[in-house]
């Protein structure tokens, strides 16, 4: 072995080393070893170490274009060495830092130099420009806050008072969106690795097909139904795509799906796993601490939003299948009862995950650590088709672990820096008076433009790191206006997650590309039209808080009713299928009527219109059905005679 090979064994033993570290210190931290063990340490901290180990790994791993690296770089491995030492400097001598900040000596310089720099090339590296670009253009006018004219101006800031606050105060780069990824996010990414290397992966997609792969349209309603239960765990759009994609996106081909519905189909599906409870993306505990409420809140209010997003998308494949005549899919024999016989036991993990989260009222990473807990009994004991824990196996998934979180790592300490110059400049206060005064009182022009803003800023970035920025930048003006913050949230989380599967930027939807070999502008195209419903469902919560459970039972009711009523009406006319071919004026007309029966509150129209137009819904369904039905019929006689 050359000496190049030993150092690139080296240092991928190293990398591995220090990602397994990761989750070590994350559990540690979470079970309060360091308290029980008499030793006071800070949050911050502990993140510095977690920033610290990340950088590392980032640079020893990943080549100046991102990509993974096949042999040792100098000046990587130097930087990696630098930011490391640094972390692990301040993870050490915090305190006294911390005491030390106002008289601004050269440690803190130094240290807010080396992780500004690193963390904005590790960002560009891994997240790409675009976030790369959105934060130094706010590290830019932050040095020239002064200068800018009109109500955006800021306070006079120097480089070196700059670099101080964004690369160590508790307010930047340790704050809630580095405290949140590296104390929770961490765990759940943790869960969700244990459940695939013990074969939970194979088991939600045996169980989608085992329930829905005998209908019409199966294969597609396997994809639906299986990304849905995948992402909820996952949290992560792109990585949903390549994983349950693979399997899916053959199986709807061989059913009869186009390869550009097929794509858009697994992209639309894989892409709503973020906003499905009980386990939504990170951006959902991001969510919670934002707005200092418990997670089951978040949990609570988002699960009527996502249960009308798959309707909507189940809907479009169901009646796809039969205006294109497809099958059920080839589901190999497979049933429910047989699935869940085999894997029964991952229903545990589940049951104790739910039970913490929403009976025991646990923190969520509490909650995640007792549920890990449960895989890992249950998984040794278990298998499921071949595939079992072993003590190999849940050594690689420490290390999957570890590297799974240095994106999310690196983006989280990136916002802190937005985040902090918002409140260093002022800025944040000035964008939201801009933004209020550009569209007056009027909350649909300003939903409007806060969702234009939310998919543009979302364009090529992850979920989570988009969430951030538009929590700071956008989310404060949609609460001036009068908008509930848990609707303002929610409102841009959807916005900022639709960036997924809107051109020119559509990360899932080019994944699902890649996969089909099909155009990827074409296939976002696809997957907007998919996904429609989910440009129209914010809206929809923000003028009607019953949809988020707010509000009586009664009220809930009625209104998710409506809802429903006008997602599947225009779902219908979209498609061009209900209980046969719709002509042209048949679309049009069930497409009004169910624009018109969405409970839109904001709108002049009172309930009752609403009410009226979804019960003109019905009878025009029954309508269609009844013309399908004797249509059927005179076919069928036509062919006795």
């Amino acid at each position: 072995m050359t000496l190049t090979r030993q150092a690139f064994s080296f240092t991928r033993t190293l990398v591995a080393g220090l990602a397994s570290i990761m989750i070590v210190a994350c559990i540690l931290w979470n079970i309060q070893a360091p308290t029980r063990l008499g030793l006071a340490i800070l949050p911050q901290q502990y993140m510095a170490f977690q920033l610290g180990i990340a950088l590392a790994v980032a640079y020893l791993r990943f080549g100046f274009k991102g990509q993974e690296k096949t042999r040792v770089g100098w000046i990587d491995s130097a930087i990696a060495a630098i930011a490391f030492g640094t972390l692990m400097y301040t993870a050490w001598d915090f305190a006294w830092l911390l005491q030390e900040q106002a008289y601004r000596p050269w440690q803190i310089t130094a240290i807010g130099t080396v992780v500004t720099l690193a963390v904005l090339e590790g960002v560009r590296r891994r997240a790409g420009l675009m976030l790369f670009s959105i934060v130094s253009i706010f590290l830019v006018y932050a040095l020239i806050a002064d200068k800018v004219p009109g109500r955006l101006v800021g306070k006079e800031l120097s480089p070196e008072r700059l670099v101080q606050y964004a690369g160590f105060d508790p307010n930047a780069v340790f704050s809630t969106p580095l405290a949140v990824g590296t104390i929770i996010v961490m765990l759940f990414v943790f869960f969700g690795q244990l459940l695939f290397a013990a074969g939970g992966g194979n088991f939600f997609t045996d169980l989608a097909m085992a329930a829905t792969g005998r209908t019409r349209g199966g294969s597609a309603k396997i994809s639906v139904v299986g990304s849905a239960l995948f992402g909820s765990i996952s949290g992560s759009a792109v990585s949903n795509v390549v994983t349950t994609g693979v399997v899916t996106i053959p199986l709807m081909n061989r059913g009869g799906y186009s390869k550009r519905d097929a794509g858009a189909i697994e992209a639309v599906a894989s892409t709503g796993g973020q906003l499905t409870p009980p386990i939504m993306g990170a951006a959902a505990f991001l969510m919670a601490e934002f707005l200092d409420i418990p997670y089951l809140a978040v949990a609570g209010a988002a699960l009527l939003p996502a249960a009308l997003y798959y309707l909507a998308v189940f809907a479009q494949v169901d009646l796809i299948a039969a205006r294109d005549k497809i099958s059920s899919a080839d589901a190999d024999g497979l049933t429910t009862r047989q699935v869940l016989r085999e894997g029964w036991h991952f229903i545990l993990p589940f049951a104790v995950l739910l039970l913490a989260l929403f009976v025991w009222r646990l923190d969520p990473e509490e909650s995640a650590l007792l549920a890990s807990i449960a895989i890992v009994g249950v998984g040794f004991l278990r298998g499921y088709r071949g595939e079992r824990l072993t003590l190999r196996t849940l050594g690689q998934v420490f290390v999957d672990t570890g590297l799974a979180m240095i994106n999310l790592i690196l983006i989280v300490a990136a916002a802190g820096f937005v985040i902090g110059i918002l409140n260093l400049t002022g800025l944040g206060f000035a964008l939201t008076l801009v933004l209020v005064d550009a569209v007056g009182s009027n909350v649909g022009p300003l939903l409007l433009v806060s969702a234009v803003i939310c998919i543009i800023l979302g364009m090529g970035m992850p979920t989570s790191g988009v969430y951030v920025l538009l929590a700071a930048l956008v989310a404060p003006s949609l609460v001036q206006a009068g908008i509930t913050p848990m609707a303002a949230h929610l409102f841009i989380l959807y916005f900022g997650m639709l960036s997924m599967i809107t051109p020119p930027v559509a990360l899932a939807a080019f994944a699902a590309a890649t996969i089909t070999k099909d155009d990827p502008l074409l296939t976002g195209v696809a997957s907007m039209r998919i996904g429609w419903a989910a440009f129209i469902i914010p809206f929809l919560f923000v003028a009607t808080p019953e949809l988020l459970m707010d509000g009586d039972m009664t009220s809930i009711v009625v209104m998710m009713a409506l809802a429903i009523i006008g997602i599947v009406a225009v779902t219908a006319g979209i498609v061009g299928h209900w209980s046969g071919l719709l002509n042209r004026p048949s679309r049009g007309l069930v497409v009004l009527l169910g624009l018109c029966a969405l409970p839109l509150g904001f709108l002049p129209a009172g309930v009752i219109f609403h009410e009226i137009a979804a019960g003109l819904c019905l009878v025009l369904a029954l309508l269609l059905a009844l013309r399908g039905k004797i249509h059927h019929e005179n076919t069928k006689g036509g062919i006795r005679s």
